[in-house]
């Protein structure tokens, strides 16, 4: 009649069963939708948008992340540091344990330059090499902010 009973006794059936499949996409679904926020490192800030005049180069190793919110507030990675000296301290141990690691500095786009400034002068302090300034990639043929 409505449904098939495979031909016979514990005949095998040659329908597909799709509720496996969909508990397994959706268990995925949910393990990107937790593990995706936390991949962004540094704090969340508002970049500048320019395009990208030069060439990227594929870092040697994974850059230090110096964020500076709209609230002036700085951080290393998610370490916030309200004190300068120990962002300094700090600044220091990580560019003596590797010297080659590249430093990115995300500014907030509110921010003055001159706030954004005075944590390039204090890393410059720290005996850092090179800064390399965070910003939102204007995409050819969109239209800017």
């Amino acid at each position: 009649m409505g449904m098939s009973t495979g031909g016979g006794k514990g005949g095998v059936k040659n329908e597909i069963n799709v509720t496996p499949l969909v508990d397994v996409v959706l268990v995925l679904l949910i393990i990107f939708m937790v593990v995706t926020p936390m991949l962004q490192r540094g704090k969340d800030v508002k970049l500048p948008a320019a395009k990208q005049q030069k060439e990227k180069e594929k870092p040697k190793s994974d850059p230090l992340i110096l964020s500076i919110t709209p609230d002036k507030k700085i951080f290393v990675e998610q370490d916030e540091y309200p004190d300068i000296e120990n962002f300094k301290q700090r600044l220091e141990r990580e560019i003596t344990s590797n010297e080659e690691r590249p430093i990115l500095l995300k500014g907030d786009m509110t921010l003055a330059f001159g706030e954004v400034r005075k944590v390039m002068n204090i890393a410059r302090q720290a005996r850092a090499r090179a800064i390399q300034l965070g910003i939102e990639e204007i995409k050819e043929g969109a239209g800017g902010p």
